[in-house]
Order: C-alpha cells, then sequence, then structure tokens
C-alpha cells in the first residue's frame, strides 16, 4: 500500500450510518463502502436500507453494506438499534449520526408539536446513540487511530436562516454545540467527535427544491461556488476525517457548503 492509499484509508473498518438509506447518509455511506469499510444502514424504513446496501454493493466497492431497521426518535428505538448493532459487531469504528427530520411552516403558524419531534430525532437521538455507543467505539480506538463520530448539522445551523423550518435550524444549531462538548468528552477515551455543516444536497428532504434540474440550477446559483452539493463532496469529507488523516481533528464543524458560510452583504467601507 503507498504513502496516499494508507493515510487515507479506510479498509478493514466498521461504520454505522443512521438515515443512510438516502440523501447525505447514503452519500456517505457508498463512499465508505466504496473505500474498504463495512458499513451498516440503518433507518425507520428497514427495507428501503436493505435496498440501499444492495445498491452499494452492487458497485463492487472494496467494502461492503448492510442495511436494517433502526430508529432514534426514542428511547426505546435507540434501545433497539443500540442491541442490533450489538449483535453484529464488537467494535465500531465510526458512527454516522445523520439520521434527522425537519419541519416546516410560516411563523405565525408554525405548530409547537414541531419541536419535540424535530429536537428528539436530531438532538436527543443523536446523543443517546452516541452515548450508548460509546462502548463499542472505545474497543475499536487505538492512540494512532481513534474511533470517529460525525454528526450531520447544516448550514442552517451556522446562519441564522430558517426558510420556515424553525424546529430543524435550532437543532442543528444544537447539533454543532453538542458535537463540540461530546469532542471533550470523549478525547480522553480516543474518539474524535466531529460534525458536517452541508449546504445545499439532492436528498428526500430538500426534493422540494432540487427535484427538478432547473430547481438545482436555481438554487446552485445561490451558491459561490455556483452549484449544489455533489455525492463525493461529502463522501470525500467523511473519508478524510474518518482514516489516518484525520485523526488529530476533534470538535470541528466542516463546512460542506460551497462558501455560503462566508457569503456576506455586509459593504461598511466599501461604498463610502
Amino acid at each position: 500500500m503507498s504513502y496516499l492509499e494508507d493515510l487515507f484509508s479506510v479498509n478493514g473498518k466498521t461504520a454505522l450510518v443512521t438515515g443512510g438509506a438516502t440523501g447525505i447518509g447514503r452519500m456517505i455511506a457508498t463512499g465508505l463502502a466504496q473505500a474498504g469499510a463495512r458499513v451498516m444502514i440503518a433507518s425507520r424504513k428497514g427495507e428501503d436500507c436493505v435496498k440501499a446496501a444492495s445498491d452499494i454493493n452492487s458497485l463492487g466497492g472494496a467494502g461492503s453494506a448492510e442495511g436494517f431497521g433502526g430508529d432514534v426518535g426514542t428511547a426505546e428505538g435507540v434501545s433497539a438499534l443500540v442491541e442490533t448493532v450489538t449483535s453484529r459487531t464488537d467494535r465500531l469504528h465510526i458512527l454516522i449520526n445523520n439520521a434527522g427530520v425537519s419541519w416546516g411552516a410560516p411563523y405565525a403558524d408554525f405548530p409547537h408539536a414541531a419541536w419535540a419531534r424535530v429536537m428528539s430525532v436530531n438532538v436527543a437521538g443523536l446523543f443517546t446513540l452516541t452515548r450508548d455507543l460509546t462502548p463499542l467505539l472505545v474497543k475499536a480506538a487505538r492512540d494512532t487511530d481513534p474511533a470517529r463520530v460525525i454528526n450531520l448539522g447544516s448550514i442552517m445551523g451556522t446562519q441564522p436562516a430558517a426558510d420556515g423550518a424553525y424546529s430543524y435550524s435550532a437543532s442543528k444549531a444544537a447539533v454543532h454545540h453538542l458535537t463540540r462538548i461530546l469532542a471533550e468528552e470523549l478525547a480522553s477515551h480516543r474518539v474524535t467527535v466531529n460534525a458536517f455543516a452541508p449546504g445545499p444536497f439532492q436528498s428526500r428532504m430538500t426534493a422540494f427544491a432540487t427535484a427538478r434540474d432547473e430547481q438545482v440550477e436555481k438554487v446552485g446559483a445561490g451558491v459561490p461556488l455556483g452549484r449544489i452539493g455533489r455525492p463525493d463532496d461529502v463522501a470525500g469529507a467523511a473519508i478524510y476525517l474518518c482514516s489516518r488523516a484525520g485523526s488529530y481533528i476533534t470538535g470541528a464543524i466542516v463546512p460542506i457548503d460551497g462558501g455560503l458560510s462566508v457569503q456576506h452583504d455586509i459593504r461598511l467601507f466599501k461604498d463610502a
């Protein structure tokens, strides 16, 4: 194996990707499996995960994928998912907390119920699953190659933008802050914790705005780099953080947004 291959290798590592049947979760699961990892995909729709795993395996990558049901929206669901994962492996090198839900409504009509559901999945479920899988992560961790946790945040958690998804935006800001807290908590156990803050990608959640080519063009035109995200953009970032190349990074919120997080209209003295 060459220096470059060794530095960015995830070969032989075992990963769990929640919400991995579609969207960004599937992009990450595909990338990790192509790069040599054994990837478990879980979401509320187990049959979709089985199908996604089969599709990923048909690509003929160096790793493999397997899919099953798992719900992080309740304490019982998290416990059942942990039991399933534990029955399949005694150690976990990579945990991708990607499962998430959203709720959109105008400010004047935004319902109270939208907060409990979104926060339960996006924040509480993420925390509880990470906590309960920590023993498996610790078993896989090494001084020179820690176990990895990557949480999926959002550009909407770093910028004051809601677009009617108030609880979603707040939940992603919470994910970013919780990522830093867990990074400090788990560092002594040789587990790194980072988050992605993606901009627009095609997914089931963004289908209302990215389903058609003309929509993709319109959304992409508002991104400084002139396009929406592609599967390799987020898969590459995941491979980097989960390989030896990313072993000294923890507590980072990585913007995968084409420059949206640094875009602004502030001119101050330019027009003076």
